[in-house]
């Protein structure tokens, strides 16, 4: 593994700053204090900063050269709304607010890769450094587009990185095409007719049909798409009635649904909706149907991914380049990744080993409460960075 000596010099400094923001962490939107951390530092590095992008969103800028070509890096600052079980000293000291996805570990590797390339400009060109809020839910990437990201900071390419547990530590994933996929939530609220139980005669009980949806609703995985289209449809909340002699007047499903595809995704839809309505329908009933498209699939450009793989295999070595296997998981990357070529990648995070000590039972995989960053990424990380910045500028306009 050949990471640059520099950032690995460099590497405590870069965890403190880690830890710090573990130790402080903010939801979507509200990543205040960590913007003031990442602004600050990229500032001391004579970095061009630029802050309020999407909300808490800031934007670093360096040129060097004549050239033309630009590239742009993103890292997310989110944390999730999870109570940390952790007890290390750099646990979390807000209540309820943890992070539990290494966002903290993703600002950092990041920040290790500006400070190298402020210092050292080993490029001709421009890099834009990303670092995103809300991630987790909030639509972060679009909502700095929507301020105008790629309009103010023009770049050929955009890419991202994500810590992998159980993915081991010195090895990298990546894939081209669909990589994660898209998340979308539905709510159905099927309205009949109250009534006391022991007559249920004298009512529309919404209770049985909302059963026979949830099973019916498995049907269009299984026979109304192709085997070989991979899609979730995950009914996860249920919700009617207050007593236990009484049949309710309603009842509720939620759930989410996952494709990697577009047109997956819009026959799922409809299918849904006719299938509530008629199910209804033959039950005496109705019901309101909503369906919301949240992120899209995180879809990797093909070229893109070739050139990556190489910038990876020359750091880490062709054996340690690996298949990125697809996850249901989503990523509002694929915001970016819709308007600009580029790739998402998975960095190995280990398997847990690195939380040697106050660390809580569970296992250290993501949106866990006893998930811990491994900070030994943090120079790979960088290095992956820099060779990224390096060799994609290098290359003809």
């Amino acid at each position: 593994m050949k990471v640059i000596d520099d950032i690995l010099a460099d590497a405590a400094h870069i965890a403190a700053l880690r830890r710090d923001i573990h130790a402080h962490p903010e939801l979507s939107f509200q990543e205040v204090r960590t913007a003031d951390v990442v602004a600050q530092q990229l500032s001391q590095w004579g970095i061009e900063v630029h802050r309020g992008i999407g909300t808490t969103g800031v934007v670093g800028v360096l040129r060097n050269g004549t050239s033309q070509r630009a590239i742009g890096l993103r890292a997310d600052m989110d944390a999730l709304p999870v109570q940390e079980v952790n007890t290390f000293d750099h646990a979390s000291q807000h209540a309820g607010k943890m992070h539990a996805c290494g966002h903290d570990g993703h600002t950092a590797m990041l920040l290790a890769a500006a400070k190298y390339l402020a210092h050292h400009k080993p490029f001709d060109g421009s890099v834009y450094l990303i670092f995103q809020p809300a991630e987790e839910g909030g639509g972060g990437a679009f909502e700095m587009m929507r301020d105008g990201l790629f309009e103010r900071f023009p770049m050929d390419a955009v890419f991202g990185m994500h810590n992998w547990p159980g993915l081991a530590l010195g090895s990298f994933a990546l894939s081209p095409g669909p990589v994660m996929a898209s998340s979308n939530e539905f709510k159905i609220t099927i309205h009949g007719k109250g009534c006391h139980a022991a007559m249920p005669h004298n009512g529309l009980d919404p209770v049985p049909v909302a059963c026979q949806l949830v099973q019916a609703f498995q049907t269009i995985v299984s026979r109304n798409k192709k085997p070989l289209d991979a899609a979730v449809i995950s009914v996860t909340m249920m919700h009617a009635g207050a007593a236990s002699n009484v049949i309710p007047d309603s009842c509720e499903l939620q759930g989410t649904v996952r494709t990697f595809t577009v047109g997956v995704l819009d026959m799922i839809e409809s299918r849904m909706r006719e299938m509530s309505a008629q199910m209804c329908a033959a039950f005496g009933l109705h019901c309101e149907f909503t369906f919301d498209r949240n992120y899209p699939p995180t879809i990797n450009d093909p070229q893109a991914v070739e050139f990556a793989r190489g910038v990876m295999t020359g750091i880490v070595g062709a054996s340690q380049v690996l298949t990125q296997e697809p996850t249901m998981g989503a990523e509002d990357f694929a915001y970016m990744l819709q308007a600009k070529p580029g790739a998402y990648c998975f960095i190995g995070n280990g398997d847990g080993d690195h939380r040697a000590v106050g660390h809580g039972e569970g296992p250290c995989t993501l949106h866990n409460p006893s998930y811990d960053f491994n900070d030994d990424l943090i120079p790979l990380g960088g290095t992956y960075w820099v060779e990224l910045v390096r060799q994609w500028l290098a290359q003809p306009t």
